[in-house]
């Protein structure tokens, strides 16, 4: 039957290096080096060195498996099983079990991710990941929602063999029964080989005649399933969802999570920081100047916010304001956030005032210039009104020195005038 198959005493790289099957490549690194410095021989005392060494080799083998592409997408399909020693052009790795029963049997402790050095429980397949678009009102009122999913399952009808009832298997030609096929792939200067799941198998190892192949899947072990769920978001200010077991399944595999990710809308009046929210206020320049009270806001559950400012208290251009507890609720704590409002203030259009009496009374009404500039020389200026710092030209002035430098250089190099 197929050579590479899970198995439930197998070593989980994963919790080897303490992090989720979802990890990104910085993500791996970084656990990487957390474990290595923790692992490493020449951090201990001399009397534990023999253990550490034996716990740093693991860290960094399942490093070298994990942060590579091709042999990561091997793993999480077959386990260590891809990697079997001296199989067919496949990288050679040592046997872990064997570096970790060697380990128990001088009496260290177990590294993460271990009891009585292998893994109890079945690996656990990849998590499966699907952006879903919300707005800041969803978040802020929470909300829920009925959503379709479609994932791999596997196939009813043959119960996962892929074939029909004591067909048999043959190994496959493509990859020689590994499941995988090598190829070399040039990076920069650089050829080095590429693992990646045999196309023909779909990483069995083996496959069936074309009449024994189950009749409803194809020999592909699994079928596409569609099904309707409940999609609750929350009330707050996070960013993804779980489903406990609903990512693709695969035969001698645990189902990983589906992980819905939450990607905001842009919003027109509110912007999002965490748990608080940012909003501009437009005010008149007389309310600037003057005060105001009125509804200045209205909220993302549509209640109206009044803000009160009184004469005499001057509100500036990009002045903010922060209201505290009016921001987005914090999930599982029964807090808020706060909300912080920046000033716009609108101007009027040129030759705004009917009565010209109203400028000289507002001049009057105004502090004195405290600081005024004085100097020696005054020119007076012309101006445009309609200038743009976007559309500033830049001349290039070495062009001109170069220019210069090519003339100086032209003038040296001349016949001079014989003397008469």
């Amino acid at each position: 039957m197929c050579r590479v198959t899970d198995s439930a005493g197998e070593l989980d790289l994963y919790e080897i290096l303490e992090i989720g099957r979802g990890a990104s490549k910085a993500e791996i690194k970084k656990a990487y080096h957390k474990a290595a410095l923790a692992s490493h021989p020449d951090k201990v005392a001399e009397e534990d060195r023999e253990a550490a060494d034996i716990r740093f080799k693991v860290v960094s083998q399942a490093y070298e498996i994990l942060h590579d592409e091709g042999t990561r997408e091997m793993y999480d399909a077959h386990g260590m099983a891809a990697f079997e020693k001296g199989q067919g052009g496949m990288p050679e790795y040592t046997d872990m079990n064997d570096i970790i029963n060697q380990f128990f049997s001088m009496g260290g402790g177990m590294p993460p991710g271990f009891e009585g050095g292998r893994s109890r429980k079945p690996r656990k397949g990849a998590d499966q990941v699907q952006d879903y678009s919300v707005t800041i009102e969803d978040l802020y009122k929470g909300k829920s929602k009925r959503m379709k999913i479609t994932k791999n399952v596997i196939c009813g009808h043959c119960k996962g063999t892929g074939a029909k009832t004591n067909a048999k298997a043959h190994q496959c030609s493509s990859c020689g029964g590994q499941g995988a096929t090598q190829k070399m792939k040039h990076e920069n200067s650089y050829i080095r080989p590429v693992i990646t799941v045999c196309s023909t198998c779909h990483g069995y190892g083996s496959i069936f005649k074309e009449k024994d192949k189950c009749k409803k899947c194809g020999g592909k072990r699994i079928v596409p399933e569609s099904k309707m769920t409940e999609l609750y978001i929350p009330k707050g200010d996070g960013d993804k969802i779980k489903f406990k077991g609903e990512a693709d399944q695969v035969p001698g595999q645990t189902p990983g999570d589906l992980v819905i990710l939450l990607k905001e809308k842009p919003q027109s009046t509110f912007t999002r920081q965490g748990e608080h929210l940012l909003a501009t206020i437009n005010i008149a320049l007389a309310e600037s100047l003057f005060g105001f009270s009125r509804v200045v806001l209205k909220h993302v559950d549509g209640r109206g916010l009044h803000m009160s400012r009184s004469r005499g208290q001057i509100t500036k251009p990009g002045q903010t304001f922060k209201i505290a507890g009016e921001g987005m609720p914090i999930k599982k704590t029964g807090l808020t956030g706060d909300l912080y409002l920046t000033v716009y203030v609108e101007f009027p259009d040129n030759g705004w005032i009917p009565d010209q009496s109203l400028i000289s009374s507002f001049i009057k009404a105004q502090p004195p210039n405290r600081n005024p500039l004085l100097a020696d020389t005054v020119d007076e200026i012309e101006y445009d009104d309609k200038a743009d710092l976007n559309q500033i030209k830049i001349s290039d002035s070495r062009i001109n020195e170069e220019d210069e430098d090519d003339e100086a250089a032209d003038m040296e190099g001349a016949p001079q005038c014989a003397q008469q």
